[in-house]
């Protein structure tokens, strides 16, 4: 058995999901690739995939070998690379994910930028709101707007972003600007959720934690659409501070209860491989965290425009 050409098959059937579309990346057939796959369970003497008549999925101990697999074969063509003097480039390709609206926002304006400096790489995203799993789907990068737990995973921080109260000036005018969470009492409130009950507000308060649920008239699960009605004038909304930049910047949205905000959320830039990450992966790292890095918008304890 061939075990660098059965490594690649294996790491294409589970970044695909599936044989025929790994065979179709590497010219080969389905069944071939299947051969290649079942050798490589059989020299390992483990299964590496869970196999259902509609996908397939890695087991634990193939979540782990496709970790390795993935390192060794990027040393394998860096190495090769590098003794033929075949290129300088990096190459290959990259799966980035981030949440929806940072993604849009942020990630994918640097990561065209990336692509135009670096014409041999090829990329996908991945831009939803939930905590994706690297490995499970086949990506390399993540960017994540959260405390990180302890994890395998290598981890840059790049900033951070406050979570904070809005509203548009004439609603304010109209309805007075809260001085405490308890004024929100009195207002009316958008709320930011993914679920359909209403979201509690926490704010700190003299070292403890202040709970309050202002009247809600909305409840939305995009923020673009939570930063729409408060621009209009609906009501308070709460949002985490990069989504309402632009508003906040040319006065369509001001900031309340700024002195009760929690301690801001940092980003981070995440990945699987650490330092022996394919060049690739580290090239698109080490540009996206410069450029991260550089936005305003993004620096820790960066002043954002609030009402007096």
């Amino acid at each position: 058995m061939d075990r660098l050409r059965a490594m690649r098959a294996f790491v294409l059937v589970a970044e695909e999901e599936g044989f025929a579309p790994a065979a179709l990346r590497l010219g080969m057939s389905a069944p071939a690739v299947t051969r290649a796959v079942a050798g490589l369970e059989g020299h390992l003497g483990t299964r590496l995939f869970k196999r259902t008549t509609r996908v397939v999925r890695l087991t634990e101990a193939g979540a782990r070998y496709f970790t390795d697999c993935k390192r060794i074969l990027g040393e394998v063509d860096e190495a090769e690379a590098s003794a033929t003097g075949a290129h300088s480039e990096p190459r290959g390709l990259i799966g980035v994910t981030a949440p929806s609206m940072f993604g849009r926002m942020f990630v994918a304006p640097l990561l065209i930028d990336f692509l135009a400096l670096h014409p041999q790489i090829k990329a996908r995203t991945l831009l939803v709101d939930r905590v994706v799993d690297l490995i499970e789907e086949g990506l390399d990068v993540a960017i994540r707007i959260a405390h990180l737990p302890d994890s395998s995973l290598s981890a840059i921080r790049v900033g951070s972003v406050r979570r904070v109260v809005c509203a548009a000036p004439a609603y304010l005018a109209e309805h007075g600007s809260p001085n405490t969470p308890a004024d929100l009492m009195r207002m009316e409130a958008i709320d930011f959720s993914f679920a359909a009950q209403q979201q509690q507000w926490s704010f700190p308060m003299g070292g403890k934690t202040k709970i309050v649920k202002p009247p809600v008239r909305l409840i939305v699960n995009t923020a673009e659409v939570a930063i729409a009605a408060a621009v209009a004038g609906r009501g308070v909304a709460r949002l985490l501070s990069y989504q309402v930049g632009p508003e906040l910047r040319s006065g369509a949205l001001l900031i309340v209860l700024a002195d009760f905000e929690p301690p801001p959320v940092p980003i981070h830039i995440a990945h699987v491989e650490g330092r022996h990450a394919a060049r690739r992966i580290r090239a698109f790292v080490d540009y996206a965290v410069r450029r991260l890095r550089a936005e305003r918008s993004l620096a820790t304890g960066n002043p954002v425009p609030h009402r007096l």
